[in-house]
């Protein structure tokens, strides 16, 4: 079954197998208006026509479109997480340089490909700059996941430095999608190397 947001994001959490894949054609269908129509016009109505589920399974789950957004972009983290892990468990060992190209590939590969992601990715963006919260969540799952991997305790020393490498990169990865539909190659190169100057000072 594909991951669903934590329970803390929702009205009710699903608890038999038809009501989470109910909720997953919900959020399906939001990412895909997203991308669409935006989020201005996206509503709670036109989700669960999508989704071809009542209005009132929307209302089930989520009080506003606010809400779904935001369930949409704790499920993008949660994926995100698992491809992350995937492909550290795949590399073996590699210290930090092998676990920062992991967490760079695989948020661009989702930047290019997911749907609703440029506008929400790991949380409501909305309005359009309001980074604080997800970048802090990004930066927690980040601790929790790595720490183990570079032989370090996932204290608050550590999520500075991850916090700081996120919001490094969230900012740069911006301009990049700015830049070219598919993402600057330039800009993302340049991006690369601050974040292995800056990682190899505090981790190495």
């Amino acid at each position: 079954m594909k991951p669903v947001p934590h329970a803390t994001s929702l009205r009710r959490a699903p608890v038999q197998r038809r009501s989470a894949e109910r909720l997953t054609r919900i959020l399906d269908a939001c990412a895909d208006l997203l991308d669409e129509v935006g989020y201005d016009a996206l509503s709670t109505r036109a989700v669960a026509h999508r989704a071809q589920v009542p209005i009132g399974s929307v209302y089930r789950f989520f009080g506003n479109k606010r809400q779904m957004v935001d369930a949409l972009g704790q499920r993008n983290l949660e994926r995100y997480s698992a491809r992350v892990t995937e492909r550290l468990e795949e590399a073996g060992e590699g210290g930090w340089r092998v676990a920062m190209d992991a967490v760079l590939d695989e948020y661009l590969e989702m930047k290019r490909s997911a749907p609703g992601f440029s506008l929400v990715d790991f949380g409501n963006q909305i309005p359009v700059g309001s980074r604080a919260e997800p970048n802090h969540r990004v930066a927690d799952r980040l601790t929790e996941l790595l720490a183990g991997h570079l032989g370090r305790e996932p204290d608050e020393e550590l999520r500075r430095v991850f916090l700081i490498a996120v919001e490094t990169a969230d900012t740069l990865v911006h301009l990049a999608f700015r830049v070219a539909p598919e993402g600057d190659e330039k800009v993302i190169e340049e991006m690369r190397e601050m974040l292995r100057a800056y990682l190899a000072r505090v981790l190495d």
